[in-house]
């Protein structure tokens, strides 16, 4: 049923196909975030690597401004992967089980934000850099420490150089001669079930930054709404689930008070 299927992707118990399809799905987002957010700010908001190396190059070029621009974006980023780390943790000591649907939830709540608001955001600086950028880099950061606490740190969905890579290892393996000259070597083979994930996990993100950059092309900011509201459905149903526990326990407590 769609309700158990939803439940399944981002509930607390975790299978290895559940972990697949939310990291597809994640990739999509992050891809059409990312795109289509360059166009909105002019800057790729997942791509912490090229954020840095550009602080490193400015701060000896004496472009303060930009040093202290990277900063604020990398602490938002920072912010958002911590922000998680704390919903799950604070979640799962309260006896719940929707620690990794709640981020996602927030994260649908902030793309709304930036939608409706997203023009106006982009007039207002935080630590030298327009609040939009913050607002991405902090969904970014936070859908991404998701996916790698979920999947242990394999998946990863808002940056495809790790990805990239494990593609180019398994191809190396597939493609490898496997003879022996006596050296009674162990035999190199592919991990085709992963080469085939993370293919994609590429091919995800990829269709998500054109879907991404069409949007805003054509609908500006409000080209945001669909992806929150899909971010919405990935993680309402176990949000949903503790919210009638927690109703319950209330109920509970109060019968048993009246006795």
């Amino acid at each position: 049923m769609p309700i158990n299927y939803a439940r399944s992707l981002t509930g607390h118990a975790r299978t290895p196909g559940a972990n697949r399809h939310l990291g597809m799905a994640l990739a999509f987002v992050a891809g059409a975030i990312n795109a289509g957010g360059f166009l909105a700010v002019r800057e790729y908001t997942s791509h912490m690597t090229g954020i840095v190396s550009g602080a490193a190059d400015n701060l000896v070029l004496g472009q303060t401004d930009l040093v202290l621009a990277a900063g604020g974006a990398l602490f938002s980023f920072l912010l958002g992967a911590a922000s998680t780390s704390i919903l799950v943790n604070l979640v799962r000591r309260l006896g719940l089980y929707s620690g990794y649907a709640l981020p996602l939830v927030l994260e649908a709540i902030l793309l709304l934000i930036f939608g409706i608001l997203g023009a106006r955001l982009n007039d207002i600086d935080t630590l030298f850099i327009p609040l939009t950028v913050m607002l991405l880099c902090f969904i970014m950061g936070l859908q991404n420490a998701v996916i790698t606490k979920v999947s242990h740190a394999e998946i990863r969905t808002t940056h495809m150089t790790g990805i990239i890579t494990d593609i180019g290892i398994e191809l190396g393996k597939l493609v490898y001669w496997n003879r022996d000259r006596g050296l009674r070597q162990p035999k190199v083979t592919a991990n085709l079930g992963r080469l085939a994930l993370m293919v994609t996990l590429l091919a995800a993100f990829c269709i998500g930054g054109v879907v991404g950059a069409l949007g805003f092309k054509h609908l500006g900011y409000l080209s945001t709404i669909p992806l929150a509201a899909f971010l919405c459905v990935l993680g309402i149903v176990p949000v949903v689930d503790d919210l009638l526990r927690v109703l319950g326990r209330g109920r509970g407590a109060g019968s048993d008070a009246a006795r």
